[in-house]
């Protein structure tokens, strides 16, 4: 035999190659699916020949051969195919789950389901069912079921029912007479044509407003030819957008006449809940006219929450002057009056102060309304001032009004001004002076005819006040501690109160008054240290000794003197080397370094403004005021790169680094490039001012600047990435940790740290405007300079504008952020342009029968609430309180309910009774919330701001 058939022969041999005793081939794989098939098809046919008990007797076998997964397998595919539709719940569900359903089943129903199955009869007779329908209806047993009884309670219900004295209309007709006497024909002929013409008059309207409607739908609803072929996928969804539209003008409709039915404060009868200020006489009753007998000695001060350390204001408020603080935010110019009225108890004010944020052209009053000249004669606001203004003894009374904030220096807050007293019969005032980087301008002239005294000193302690404007800034980083532990203890006290108590404490605390008088004295030592601390000097004490005897002499020549000059003059006699050391551009050794001479003419500049301060010209000294704050702006920029950016580059480039080239790029980068445009833009202004007189011009210097401002933008865009930056490094890296901890907060950094540094860019641009502004103020109208102020004036504003956009957005991100963490259960609350406009505390109140009159109506409190407002919805959560075991201390906690759109909120005024007070109700689509105050101002307050806020909303 060839040996390629032998070969072929055995491989055909090992691919019919059996197993066991079944002839199945386990080597070729078409012929074993083959015979597979055949096999399973003569077993089927088998199947099909069975009676019924042989087959069930063959499933049996087969299922006990089966594994697990094979029997997981049927019993998968038995309920994707076969689902199992009915299924008795009591028999799957927990008993306890089952007992719940039946529970909202009535007595009836009861009785029904107990005839389903002996099951079910067990369950529906069970005492947990029956209990709590007899008890309600003051059915009690009148004994104690056995421990194994039941059913009692269900006999005893029918016992009860089945005892009634049920009485049909005639019987009851006939033992207690009716109510509805027969009416003779002609009454009931009157009441048809009057139920006719209402049913004519409301099918009119309804008519009217479908027309209104139909004309207002897009023109290719109109059904032509035209219109199908245009839209045609859109043809069979006509009718449900056009019934949408018409529920949610109806919607709309109905939103805004229910803020609409709520009641006004200036028409409100005494059983509503917003009561009418009535104002006392002398003789104790009371009266409407705006006179009053103790008119022209009280002194209103309203001050504003936004203001940093406020309580610190509030404390220097001297103790005749009526002080109220106001929350920036949350409050409407109605609200406010509110508060105003509140204050003077109907009496009138001979002054009234103001103390808010703002700068020269306008006010920040509230939140959304800044007052300036372009907003002034809108209805609402010249309505709030005119009222305002009614307040206030005229201007022949001697009656005035003062804002604390630096409009009288600026054409645009003059304006502002003049309007407001043509308006009111008023005078207004306001400072004329600008203090950049401080509040220092409250102490300068004020507007207005001479006067003995200035506006600060009838309101305020002026040594106090003289404080917090020097120590405003590290008094409100100080603050937010104090306000975080002691909020929750005064929660219960009025605003101007707990300001008060704070601000007292933090003067007590940090013994200001002994500050204040050493003032001079410690500036003095701390000047003095700063100019030892950059010498090598083998006699400290001598040399600040005979620092102090130059400055001292210095100072006598010249009351204001120079203390940069005093420290130039101190090194030139103390070190003659010093000269050669500045003259080293790049000294990364020396970390203490402030601004060297070669960077920065520090003498020629002081040289400068002592020749600009020497003339008494308005226009000079703001000139003076923008080179002196422009020289200290840059020099606090130096101190970022010599203290920080220089060292930490040697470092890395002498293989010692301590951060990486990237992260040092990071962090410094867009600071150096400012720096760099600064010292231009400082040189220039030198150069400007060297010959300065009254026809020199420096509004194109300023025009050059803002075209060169895209490197503020790549500042700000990166500015919270530094920050995230700085914040890791110092985490992630102990050497850097040391280096901050060496560097921040020294003489040197002016007790900075690096990210205190980082914000003067921000601030500066305020600085700019006001500057600016007060230098066109006093500008001629024909002078040359004057249209380059202005542009220069538009250009930093709208820079300005853009700045404040990205700090609310972050602001408004954390604020969102804050709430969604403190609130339960709450969902993601980040959307653009939405924002925290209040939050407010109420009580959920149950009316215990609806059908009954408002002045008649019982109400129970059933849980505490918390309302917060955003611009675009409502967020409605319930409030707890835990307490600490032997601590008054509390901790509140929030839980998530339901959160509703605005337009879509009605509210609904409840009018005070006997039985309640404070109280309204706010209903949305799926939702009602029968809430009350603790105090009626709070009512009225957020109500106020809710049917603002509503009201915005719809006109979106």
């Amino acid at each position: 035999m060839p040996v390629g058939n032998f070969s072929q022969k055995t491989l055909e041999m090992e691919s019919f190659h059996t197993k066991f005793s079944a002839w199945t081939p386990f080597n070729n794989k078409s012929l074993n699916k083959q015979l597979f098939q055949e096999r399973v098809a003569l077993i089927s046919h088998w199947f099909d020949l069975w009676t019924n008990k042989q087959r069930q007797e063959f499933l049996f076998t087969i299922f006990l051969r089966c594994s697990k997964s094979q029997l997981r397998f049927i019993q998968d595919w038995f309920s994707e195919w076969k689902q199992v539709a009915r299924v008795d719940f009591s028999t799957v569900l927990p008993r306890s789950i089952t007992l719940y359903i039946f529970s909202f089943l009535n007595p009836k129903d009861l009785c029904a389901a107990a005839q389903v199955s002996w099951p079910w009869k067990f369950l529906t007779e069970q005492d947990c069912l029956w209990m709590p329908k007899c008890i309600k209806l003051g059915w009690f047993l009148p004994y104690t079921p056995a421990q194994n009884e039941y059913g009692a309670w269900k006999r005893h219900y029918i016992a009860c029912v089945s005892n009634l004295d049920w009485l049909t209309p005639r019987e009851a007709a006939a033992v207690y007479g009716t109510l509805n006497e027969p009416k003779r024909e002609d009454e009931e002929l009157q009441e048809r044509q009057r139920e006719k013409c209402l049913r004519k008059i409301i099918w009119e309207k309804i008519a009217f407003h479908k027309k209104e409607l139909f004309k207002a739908r897009p023109p290719w609803v109109s059904g032509t030819c035209c219109s199908r072929s245009l839209k045609p996928p859109c043809q069979p969804h006509l009718s449900q957008t056009w019934r949408a539209e018409f529920y949610g003008a109806l919607e709309k409709r109905l939103v805004l006449a229910s803020l609409e039915a709520l009641p006004k404060r200036s028409n409100v009868s005494g059983s509503h809940s917003y009561p009418l200020l009535l104002k006392r006489n002398h003789r104790g009753g009371f009266k409407t006219d705006g006179t009053s007998h103790c008119a022209s000695t009280l002194h209103v001060m309203l001050i504003s929450s936004r203001i940093p350390a406020y309580e610190m204001v509030v404390e220097g408020v001297k103790a005749g002057v009526t002080a109220m603080v106001y929350e920036h935010s949350g409050v409407t110019l109605e609200g406010l009056l509110y508060l105003i009225e509140t204050a003077l108890q109907g009496r009138k004010a001979q002054s009234m102060g103001i103390f808010s944020s703002g700068d020269s052209r306008e006010i920040n009053l509230l939140q959304g309304y800044k007052i300036g000249i372009k907003n002034l004669l809108r209805p609402e606001v010249r309505d709030f001032w005119e009222k305002l203004g009614s307040y206030v003894a005229t201007e022949e009374e001697g009656g005035h009004v003062d804002f604390f904030v630096p409009l009288g220096a600026s054409e645009a807050g003059v304006e502002v001004l003049s309007q407001l007293s043509q308006l009111t019969g008023t005078f207004f005032s306001a400072p004329t002076g600008i203090a950049t980087g401080s509040y220092q301008h409250i102490f300068s002239d004020w507007l207005g005819p001479q006067r003995d005294w200035a506006p600060p000193s009838i309101y305020f302690i002026e040594s106090k006040l003289q404080v917090w404007s020097s120590f405003t800034e590290f008094l409100e980083d100080s603050l937010k501690s104090v306000r975080k532990e002691l909020n929750p203890l005064f929660k219960d006290l009025q605003k101007s109160v707990s300001g008060r108590m704070i601000g007292q404490f933090m003067f007590e605390t940090l013994s200001m008054a002994n500050i204040l008088n050493n003032q001079d004295i410690a500036q003095a030592l701390a000047d003095g240290l700063m100019a030892l601390s950059k010498e090598d000097s083998d006699k400290p004490l001598e040399f600040l000794s005979y620092f102090l005897l130059k400055k001292h002499s210095k100072k006598s020549k010249d009351s204001e003197g120079n203390v940069i000059l005093m420290e130039c003059d101190s090194k030139v006699t103390w070190d003659p080397r010093t000269k050669e050391r500045n003259a080293i551009e790049d000294n990364s050794q020396d970390t203490k370094s402030s601004l060297s001479q070669s960077d920065l003419d520090v003498e020629v500049l002081v040289k400068l403004e002592r020749k600009l301060q020497m003339d008494s010209d308005r226009r000079t000294r703001v000139v003076r005021e923008l080179l002196e704050s422009e020289r200290q702006y840059v020099q606090v920029l130096g101190i970022v790169r010599d203290v920080y950016a220089r060292p930490l580059r040697a470092a890395l480039s002498s293989n010692r680094a301590i951060l990486s080239a990237a992260n040092i790029h990071i962090i410094f980068s867009d600071t150096l490039r400012i720096l760099n445009l600064n010292r231009e833009f400082l040189d220039n202004l030198r150069d400007r001012l060297q010959e300065w007189g009254p026809a020199h011009c420096v509004g194109e210097i300023f025009i050059k600047f803002g075209s060169q401002l895209n490197i503020y933008t790549n500042f700000f865009n990166n500015y919270s990435v530094v920050l995230k930056t700085i914040e890791k490094c110092r985490e992630m890296t102990p050497a850097f940790r040391a280096f901050l901890k060496r560097h921040d907060k020294t003489i040197v950094t002016k007790m900075l740290s690096l990210p205190d540094l980082l914000l003067y860019p921000s601030r500066r641009f305020e600085e700019y405007i006001n500057l600016l502004s007060a230098l066109r103020l006093h500008t001629p109208a024909g002078h040359a300079d004057r249209g380059d102020l202005s542009t220069a004036v538009d250009q930093i504003k709208k820079y300005k504008g853009y700045i404040d956009k990205i700090k609310e957005n972050i602001k408004m991100k954390e604020q969102l952020l804050d709430l969604q963490t403190k609130v339960w259960g709450c969902p993601p609350l980040s959307e653009v342009n939405r924002y925290l406009i209040r939050s407010q505390d109420v009580a959920q109140l149950h009316c215990c029968d609806e059908e009954m009159d408002f002045s008649l109506r019982l109400y129970e409190q059933i849980c505490d609430l918390s309302f917060f407002l955003f611009n675009d919805a409502l967020l409605v959560s319930s409030r707890s309180i835990s307490h600490t075991p032997f601590e008054r201390t509390s901790k509140t906690t929030y839980q998530f309910i339901a959160s509703v759109a605005l337009p879509r909120l009605l509210i609904e005024d409840i009018p005070d009774s006997k039985y309640v007070k404070n109280a309204f109700i706010l209903q949305g689509p799926k939702h009602e919330w029968i809430c009350a105050t603790e105090v009626a101002d709070d009512k009225f307050l957020w109500l106020s701001v809710l049917q603002q806020a509503i009201r915005s909303s719809v006109g979106k």
